[in-house]
């Protein structure tokens, strides 16, 4: 086994070299201006992005090379590398018709096409699929190599929202132009007129996908999706609500008790601390972020309060998971480069980022959460000096459980000549394309502890969890009573008009009786 797989990799490695030196010699020497240069650099130095076609094509290099053609032409044609917001038509964002929101059970992203918003026009075709484009490079961008899973909510459409050329091309994004991207396509709630639609669409996808595409009903989507990401009219307590702007797929937020500990932490330290940090938390009390000053402000004349810093940062790392991989940044190396690994057991309940600073300036960062609630961050934002390295603690808070859904955003700044300046105000004046950003995901250890000694260590956790079980529950019987009563007042209406058949023959017998009785009678 442990032999297998270094030969795994090998092969993996020739197939990838074998599939650049054909692109080269077979595709790239035709014509130089048949793609964009940019997507050929990153076909050249982005081994994830050639394993990605391969194993779409089942590890056969012509099936591969046919797709990263198709793909890198398409690519060039619709421009996307420059696709922006200000390159769309505003309407288009406004309609709300395409957006990413909320994630899955696996925790996977969803990709929301509302069809009943939809309307087929030749005039704005293009448009419409350039900002589908948009939108799966936007997500490529921020989560490289994590799939989507797309939902079709069919509600209220009808056969004046089936555009089927539409359809065909966002199943190519997914089948051609973006490899390993799609997880599944769920389809809810389609009206059966549109059945005969959607058998053409199977037969698009191809057999590498077509077990992706799962058709739900409104009881059998919960299956897929938590009721926290889906909306009331599919029996989600979800209330996002589209608007724009802003644009709908940033759920980050800063943690809670930033750069501070925990309420049941905090009540050991001691009145003399909470006093020295007063003063600093009154006068940022109006910004997003609300630190301590000696660990958000740079203090180059305190000496003292560093290495306090440093004691404290130790005290905070012991127990936490080491990181093993590194995601190697311009700004700083993030480590780990992909996902945080959390379990139940009391040692699994930490995990460290390790943040370090490769530029020759000061780099400010900080740390943003989809799960705000759950999890604390300390430090959540401060600086690193040139060359330096800081470890981050994330631990779980109280009896929370760490969910694939979850996810967090390291951002970090050069402060080039900000002196003292406050990271509050710093983050407030920075440009956006200064800012390097890099997202972790949540990985979620399986426990091998017997069930009696969880209930014993995590007495609220189980309680948590038998509550969201609860109400899981009562959502999908309250989604099959609804079906069930829809189903009852189809059969009673049945039932109503078959009575009015029989009545109908009943009278028809009657009159034939009469008419066939009067024609005997002798005249």
């Amino acid at each position: 086994m442990a032999q297998s797989e270094p030969n795994e990799e090998q092969d993996l490695a020739k197939k990838i070299e074998e599939t650049r030196q054909r692109f080269k010699k077979e595709l790239l020497q035709e014509s130089t201006e048949k793609y964009d240069q940019r997507d050929v650099e990153r076909l050249l130095n982005d081994d994830a992005l050639v394993e990605g076609y391969l194993e779409w094509r089942q590890q056969v290099v012509d099936d591969a090379l046919k797709m990263i053609d198709d793909s890198l032409q398409w690519r060039k044609e619709f421009g996307v590398n420059d696709l922006s917001e200000s390159t769309i038509p505003r309407w288009m964002f406004e309609t709300g018709a395409v957006f990413l929101h909320g994630y899955d059970k696996e925790g996977n992203k969803l990709f929301w096409f509302k069809v009943k918003l939809h309307i087929k026009d030749a005039k704005t075709a293009l448009d419409k699929k350039k900002y589908v484009a948009f939108w799966l490079e936007r997500y490529a961008k921020k989560e490289p190599g994590m799939p989507l899973t797309v939902v079709f909510d069919m509600a209220e459409s009808g056969i004046s929202n089936i555009d089927m050329d539409f359809v065909k091309y966002v199943v190519n994004c997914f089948k051609v132009y973006y490899p390993k991207f799609l997880s599944k396509m769920v389809i809810v709630d389609m009206p059966w007129i549109m059945n005969a639609a959607w058998k053409i669409v199977k037969s698009w996808l191809g057999p590498e996908a077509i077990s992706k595409l799962k058709f739900a009903s409104k009881a059998e989507v919960l299956n897929y999706i938590d009721p926290e990401y889906l909306p009331p009219h599919m029996g989600g307590t979800d209330p996002f609500k589209y608007s724009y702007p802003p644009l709908p797929d940033d759920d980050f937020q800063t943690p809670i008790y930033d750069n501070g500990p925990s309420i049941t932490e905090d009540e050991t330290e001691s009145k003399e601390a909470e006093q020295e940090s007063k003063d600093t938390l009154e006068s940022s009390f109006s910004s997003d972020v609300v630190p301590k000053s000696k660990k958000v402000t740079i203090q180059e004349d305190l000496p003292r309060a560093e290495d306090k810093d440093r004691g404290e940062s130790s005290v905070r790392a012991n127990g936490a998971r080491k990181p093993l991989t590194t995601f190697k940044g311009p700004l700083m190396d993030v480590s780990p480069a992909e996902e945080l690994s959390f379990g139940s057991g009391e040692t699994e309940r930490k995990c460290l980022i390790v943040l370090t600073n490769v530029t020759k300036n000061v780099v400010a960062f900080k740390v943003r959460t989809t799960a705000p609630e759950k999890y604390r961050v300390k430090p959540s934002s401060s600086s690193c000096e040139p060359g330096a390295s800081v470890e981050i603690v994330v631990s779980l808070h109280g009896g929370f459980q760490a969910s694939p859904q979850d996810r967090f955003l390291v951002m970090a700044a050069e402060m080039d000549g900000a002196g003292s300046q406050e990271l509050a105000q710093f983050w407030k004046e920075v440009p956006k394309n200064k800012i390097m950003e890099h997202r972790l995901r949540c990985h979620c250890l399986s426990s091998s502890k017997p069930a009696s000694d969880l209930l014993k260590e995590s007495p609220v956790d189980t309680q948590s969890g038998r509550q969201l079980d609860l109400s899981s529950s009562l959502m999908r019987v309250m989604a099959c009573n609804h079906r069930l009563e829809q189903k009852l007042d189809t059969c009673l209406w049945v039932q109503k008009v078959l009575i009015g058949l029989v009545l109908v023959l009943v009278v028809l017998n009657l009159q034939c009786l009469y008419l066939l009785g009067t024609a005997q009678r002798p005249s």
